[in-house]
């Protein structure tokens, strides 16, 4: 089950972001991570298996203050599934009358001139 994990953590320079972002990295089931917020001071975890309060510990020992600010699930979309065009409906055809033929029956024992 994949989760993603928000956790805020007392980062107050880019050294200390690096430290951070290092620890996160060598944790088991991580896939990815970023540091969200204006302020820069969360951390976003997407992994499968990844052990959160494992994680909170070895950031509070590295770091001096870390938080959990939540963990969700996250659901795979899936395709959004074509449904098969209906046939379109073809008017019928206009009717249209036959036209007429005369036909002139020739007397083959008289001549038609």
């Amino acid at each position: 089950m994949k989760q993603k994990i928000v956790i805020q953590v007392t980062m107050s320079c880019e050294k200390s972001r690096s430290k951070a972002m290092a620890l996160v990295a060598k944790a088991d089931g991580v896939s990815s991570m970023g540091v969200t917020s204006d302020g820069k001071d969360r951390l976003e975890v997407v992994g499968d298996g990844v052990d959160t309060i494992c994680l909170v510990r070895c950031l509070r020992k590295k770091l001096g203050h870390a938080d959990i600010v939540l963990v969700e699930e996250v659901k795979e979309k899936k395709p959004e599934e074509k449904k098969p065009e209906e046939p379109k409906v073809m008017p019928p055809p206009s009717y249209c009358y036959p036209g007429y033929y005369y036909y002139h029956h020739h007397n083959l024992s008289q001549p038609w001139w």
